[in-house]
């Protein structure tokens, strides 16, 4: 088990909880994996994605593997059910990639692009840059979710290795919501760009 991000992030006079985590089980050629994202501000869940994928090797592709199953979209909106399929590995100069797709009822499909680097300063201090990109084929207004790029998080944490298992950092993140989804947030009276400091651990079980 992995807890990838588990932080506070602060703007000043406002204040929210991200985590950012995952599970695995099984060998090197198959693997049951649950993940789980999502963030929680004054007592509300949102963009609370979890999944569930079964993971095999790709022939011929040695540093990535293909993943199918299911996501569900449970946090304090209208759950929605997705089919996923995607690939999860490391590109040239180990560099994490992640695209997936998504599929629900009504034609709507749903992508995802995430991929993060780590820089080694010296042996313990670690730079991470990351990025996550999200794309909606369909509006969901229920969701407050509009068609095209709906939102992007990117950051970048400075973190220390006091030991593998445990991993303090700082940092800073940016989110921003574009198009509809935009427009859906001013319509309710929230911010369409945000840039806070963050502060957290890292912890792998």
């Amino acid at each position: 088990m992995l807890l990838n991000q588990f932080e506070g992030r602060t703007n000043g006079p406002d204040n929210e909880l991200r985590w950012d985590g995952e599970a695995w089980i099984g060998t090197d050629t198959n693997r049951f994996w649950l993940k789980s994202e999502g963030f929680r501000n004054n007592g509300t869940v949102s963009d609370g994605d979890h999944e569930a994928l079964c993971d095999r090797p790709i022939p011929h592709m040695r540093y990535f593997d293909a993943q199918v199953g299911v996501r569900a979209d449970l946090d304090s909106g209208p759950t929605r059910t997705w089919a996923a399929v995607g690939i999860e590995g490391l590109a040239p100069y180990r560099f994490d990639f992640e695209p997936t797709l998504y599929i629900r009822d009504g034609g709507h499909v749903a992508g995802r692009l995430t991929g993060s680097y780590d820089l080694l300063l010296t042996q313990r201090w670690i730079v991470q840059p990351e990025a996550e990109l999200n794309f909606y084929s369909k509006d969901d207004p229920s969701r407050q979710i509009g068609s095209g790029l709906s939102d992007v998080d990117t950051g970048v944490r400075l973190r220390y290795e006091i030991n593998r298992k445990f991993v303090p950092y700082i940092g800073f993140a940016y989110s921003g919501k574009y198009g509809n989804t935009a427009r859906y947030s001013r319509q309710v009276g929230e911010t369409t760009s945000d840039y806070r400091f963050v502060f957290g651990v890292r912890v792998w079980f």
